[in-house]
């Protein structure tokens, strides 16, 4: 039987008034009121008095019933005997009651119901609990509420415990936690993550800080060649639909569950595991170091009677398609020193084939067996959260034996295990492991629900660590939302169609797709075709392929510069296009002649370099950061000089133009990569750029009509002097442009990109079907 501890918090003496909101429905039956149940058996007879109300949208005739139905079912707590219980229980039943809460009058009846039984039996109030077990849309208005009626006096505490999922998205987020932060202060907040009750998620820093100073060496790139972080499920999403619809399993597990995890593994150890604020900062640290995630550092999956299940239970027509994920499979990498490198691979999905959830360390092996590879020292050297269910069937922190032997993680309620199962967890026998594992099986929300009545704000999730969170799974949220997820049939049946992999940093399927949500169609039979488009070579493809072909030609060109002149000179523009090149350069071109090659920029807006509207940002986050080349070789433009940006009597074009004379022969680039934007503006000369006076040199401050309207720009006369000039259009929203500029002859004063026209060099088109056909 699942029970709760006294963690010997310091206490306060009064009366604490709990408050369970949507005390009668799914979540309260399941767990809250077990575990309110198990804090009142904790804490009888010492100091504390407590009363107990369920409320819910019901009238009192009807809820009441419900109400004892679920407090009749309550479990005894082990360490009472069955007469000790009996009476406890009794006495629970006796201090719990139904209340309903619907209307404002509702919460002041309350409030009046709470002084009067305080002033009857002349009891100071130490606090108010309120637990609210609704729908995030309902926060707001009851937070509001509980603000304006049912506050305690001041000198004792409110708490109010909000469970997820706190918003949809960043956006949604905000919003919420500006509702709620004008109604109740952040240290009356516990914003609830039931992972991080769990009693080895809880042990994770306290296990790293017992054995720091033998993870020390071995907790970086170096030693470490891959994290994992899993929670997988067998049941569907039957029943659930209307929720799980609305947020599919990235946002469900992943954003909250699993980040939380990640985070405590990585983040830096705090000098004291108490202090509530230092954890914090060294999350939001750690989150902000994350890299940016998009589509190709995803998969997703949805078990094949999903669809149905939502026609049915949403009253959708048998023609609709929902696109929510019921699995997904995500890897991210860690922008420091420390973790450079070391994928770390997320995943969960309902309808799979075992219910199990673990986060594994897996280091990288410096032995090599000649024989006997069987011997301890051959095998795999890893350190396993092992949070329940699987194999193992019980919660435990494992270490290979071929490490270390940890330091034993809490020696009051946890034990080392020395009698093995005959099983294997992750490639290896239970007897090839340090294990722990807790003296007592105890469940979440009992040990979370303790932490929330002793005030202990470390075990739950602040305003800032929640937008942070929210700030970096957002972007692969949005992106996502247009992908038709992998259909998979579910349980065993899955086989290997889940499986995933890392090629770069970029995340595929192993293996092709056995059943789909919708036909290929027409797509498959385009292959990559040549052409000409105004006079000029074009290659055209769907929007992959393309990309292949350019980074493929671009390859070619710095092989046959760097033949003939030992150096590759290529300017790249700034807006969306490059982007997809920009990865592709970065992921899949091992043999690009990094070392030989100079980057430039064709455009830049007057921001500094370190922010994301930075064109030089973009071009290092996508670029720069994952490939090996001389620091001396990247010319980023100077728009930020004597602390000011863009000003003209600081020279700035001036400046990068006598760099370009100073190392590009003939101020000839070997390659220019433009875009072009819906108004025909390439790099950044726009319609109403004024040249005449600018046609000897090569880099100019322009306008543009959008924000932020400075900016810095190679002139045609730079761009037309290049070996080669290649021109990236794609996606339908750029299809009538695209129609356009095939009818104009020559030059358009209303279209800048007709103005390039290399004098001595070539000029190609790449342009993807979308942009082509429509």
């Amino acid at each position: 039987i699942l029970q709760c501890y006294n963690h010997g918090a310091k206490k306060s003496l009064g009366h604490v008034t709990v408050v369970i909101v949507g005390g009668t429905g799914d979540l309260a039956r399941k767990y809250l009121w077990q575990g309110f149940f198990q804090l009142y058996a904790d804490q009888v007879g010492k100091g504390h008095t407590f009363s107990f109300y369920g409320g819910a949208l019901s009238t009192t005739e009807k809820g009441t019933p419900l109400l004892f139905d679920i407090l009749k079912e309550l479990a005894c707590p082990a360490e009472l005997s069955v007469e000790r219980c009996a009476l406890v229980k009794d006495q629970f039943l006796h201090l719990s009651k139904y209340h309903q809460l619907k209307t404002t009058e509702d919460y002041e009846n309350l409030s009046q119901q709470i002084k009067q039984q305080l002033g009857q039996e002349g009891i100071i109030e130490a606090g108010r609990l309120f637990y609210l077990s609704v729908p995030a849309f309902a926060y707001a208005d009851i937070a509001e509420k509980i603000n304006n009626t049912c506050r305690p006096p001041s000198e004792a505490w409110l708490r109010v415990v909000l469970e997820k999922p706190f918003g949809h998205n960043l956006y949604s987020a905000q919003a919420l936690d500006k509702k709620l932060s004008g109604q109740l202060k952040e240290e009356e907040m516990y914003r609830i993550d039931h992972y991080l009750g769990k009693q080895v998620v809880s042990k994770i820093l306290p296990f790293r800080k017992e054995n720091k100073k033998l993870l020390d060496p071995i907790w970086n790139k170096h030693h470490i060649e891959r994290i994992e972080i899993v929670l997988k499920e067998t049941l569907d999403a039957k029943g659930r639909i209307q929720f799980y619809d609305q947020y599919g399993v990235i946002r469900d597990v992943l954003q909250n569950h699993l980040t939380e995890v990640m985070t405590l593994m990585l983040m830096n150890l705090p000098a004291n595991l108490s202090n509530s604020e230092e954890i914090l900062q060294n999350k939001l640290n750690f989150l902000a170091s994350l890299q940016h995630v998009d589509n190709s550092n995803a998969v997703v999956g949805q078990y094949q009677a999903y669809n149905g299940e939502v026609q049915e239970e949403l009253n959708k027509t048998k023609d609709y398609f929902s696109l929510t994920p019921t699995f997904a499979g995500v890897v991210i990498h860690v922008d420091n020193a420390q973790y450079e490198g070391i994928p770390i691979f997320m995943t969960s999905g309902k309808a799979l084939d075992e219910r199990v959830s673990y986060a594994r360390v897996l280091f990288k092996s410096n032995v090599f067996c000649v024989q006997d590879p069987n011997n301890v020292q051959c095998k795999s050297k890893q350190i396993i959260f092992y949070l329940g269910h699987g194999t193992l069937q019980y919660p435990a922190i494992l270490l290979s034996k071929n490490l270390f032997k940890p330091e034993l993680v809490s020696s009051g309620d946890w034990k080392e295990v020395t009698e093995y199962k005959d099983v294997n967890v992750l490639g290896l026998p239970l007897s090839d492991y340090y294990i722990q594992s807790p003296v007592t099986p105890r469940e979440a929300y009992c040990e979370l629900i303790s932490h929330v009545f002793f005030g202990r704000k470390d075990s739950f999730i602040s305003a800032e660590g929640l937008l942070a969170s929210w700030e970096f799974w957002t972007p692969l949220l949005e992106g996502l939302s247009r992908v038709f997820p992998r259909v998979y049939p579910g349980g065993v049946d899955n086989g290997n169609l889940l499986n995933f992999q890392l090629k770069g940093h970029q995340v595929a399927f192993s293996h092709e797709a056995v059943v789909n949500v919708i036909n290929p169609g027409a797509e498959d039979n385009f292959q990559v075709m040549q052409g000409k488009y105004r006079s000029s070579e074009m290659v055209s493809a769907w929007a992959q392929e393309l990309v292949e072909r350019l980074a493929s030609d671009l390859l070619l060109a710095a092989e046959e510069a760097i033949r003939e002149e030992g150096q590759f000179h290529l300017a790249l523009s700034g807006g969306s296009s490059p982007v997809a090149l920009l990865r592709a350069l970065a992921l899949n071109l091992y043999t690009f002649p990094w070392r030989n090659t100079h980057i430039w920029q064709v455009d830049e807006r007057c921001v500094p370099h370190t922010e994301s509207g930075s064109n030089f940002r973009s071009i290092h986050d996508l670029l720069l950061q994952h490939i090996r080349i001389p620091y001396f070789n990247i010319h980023p433009m100077p728009v930020h000089l004597t602390q000011r940006l863009c000003v003209e009597e600081d020279g700035g074009p001036t400046l990068y133009e006598k760099e370009i004379k100073k190392h590009v022969n003939g101020s000839s680039f070997h390659y220019i990569l433009l875009g072009v934007g819906q108004d025909g503006h390439t790099a950044s000369l726009f319609q109403d750029t004024k040249l005449e006076n600018d046609e000897e040199n090569l880099v100019i401050l322009t306008e543009s009509p959008n924000k932020p309207h400075q900016r810095m720009s190679l002139t045609f006369t730079a761009i037309n002097r290049a070996r080669r000039v290649g021109v990236l259009i794609m996606g339908k929203s750029k299809h009538e442009l695209v129609s356009q500029l095939s009818r104009i002859k020559g030059e358009s004063s209303k279209y800048p990109i007709t103005k390039v026209q290399p004098k001595s060099g070539t000029l190609i088109w790449y342009i993807d079907y979308d942009a082509l056909l429509g």
